[in-house]
């Protein structure tokens, strides 16, 4: 299969790209700038193809079978008002670009696979939020999220899938990386009251549900890329502490992550229980259901 894969330099997209490289696929990442040389020990490497090239109708990404659309600036800084602007313009103008080009091409993709994020929903207080929960959430990133999904509405496709990400656990960044570094330090605790909710997935989990999408044709609209089991905030440090024998007696309280992290805080101080009823609906099987497990694999490599 043709793969086309933006944003497949950052943390899903790099395990994405392998892969699919290493079953044999041909694979195209859409990067703002070619690497001089590629550094990676597999043997199969993927087309690089930058925004300007597909914005000039390359042929290299036509009858392409599948566009994932993974693009998107972090979201761990501080949300000044430059930052906002950046994290919403990284998932957006990507998201149109892609329309842009297939509809240049007068093409209808067979598949976009479009990155979301589980944020949409807003705040669980005692609510599970599956699929068919309305998205309520009002705060900037949830706004950033409806934009989000409805340019990836734009994009003519025969089947698209929004993918509602919760926080991704790997040993390679991203968020668990940023957690875990108190407890490294010997200084982790439960933060705020510790009892927000926290959902999340396996960064292999994620990257299986991708694929498993591209085979399972039943599946379409938003989906919940979340495992099943969410923690509270004290749970989950608590789990860290036992896998990575590190004390867990140091909070964190709310005032403190306000003046630090300031709009940010709102990441870590409150959460969305989020259950993937769709995925297991279809079959999909987690090979990291509980974070305790989770935790394990992710220390032993």
């Amino acid at each position: 299969m043709k793969m086309l894969l933006s944003g497949g330099t950052g943390l899903i997209g790099r395990e994405l790209a392998e892969k699919w490289l290493h079953e044999g696929h041909e694979v195209i990442i859409l990067t703002r700038s070619v690497p001089a040389v590629d550094h990676s020990s597999r043997t199969r490497k993927p087309i690089y193809l930058t925004w300007s090239q597909l914005a000039q109708a390359s042929a290299v990404a036509d009858d392409v079978d599948v566009v994932v659309n993974l693009a998107g600036e972090t979201i761990s800084q501080r949300w000044n008002d430059k930052a906002k602007e950046r994290i919403r313009k990284s998932r957006l103008e990507p998201t149109q670009q892609i329309a842009d080009w297939a509809a240049r091409r007068n093409r209808t993709l067979p598949l976009l696979i479009s990155a979301s994020g589980s944020s949409v929903y807003g705040s669980s207080d005692g609510e599970r939020f599956d699929e068919q929960s309305p998205p309520t959430g009002q705060d900037f990133l949830s706004d950033v999220v409806r934009q989000w999904e409805a340019a990836a509405d734009q994009v003519p496709a025969q089947r698209t899938v929004k993918l509602r990400i919760a926080p991704v656990l790997s040993s390679e960044g991203g968020a668990f990386q940023k957690i875990l570094l108190p407890y490294r330090l010997g200084v982790g605790g439960r933060i705020g009251k510790g009892q927000q909710p926290f959902s999340w997935i396996h960064i292999d989990d994620i990257v299986r549900l991708i694929d498993y999408i591209v085979h399972e044709d039943a599946i379409s609209d938003v989906v919940n890329a979340s495992a099943p089991e969410s923690v509270t905030n004290d749970e989950f440090g608590r789990t860290i502490s036992r896998v990575y024998h590190k004390p867990h007696w140091l909070p964190v309280p709310t005032t403190v992550l306000k003046l630090m992290l300031g709009e940010m805080s709102i990441l870590v101080l409150e959460g969305q229980h989020v259950f993937p009823t769709k995925a297991l609906k279809h079959g999909f099987k987690f090979r990291y259901p509980s974070v305790e497990k989770a935790l394990l694999a992710l220390k032993e490599k």
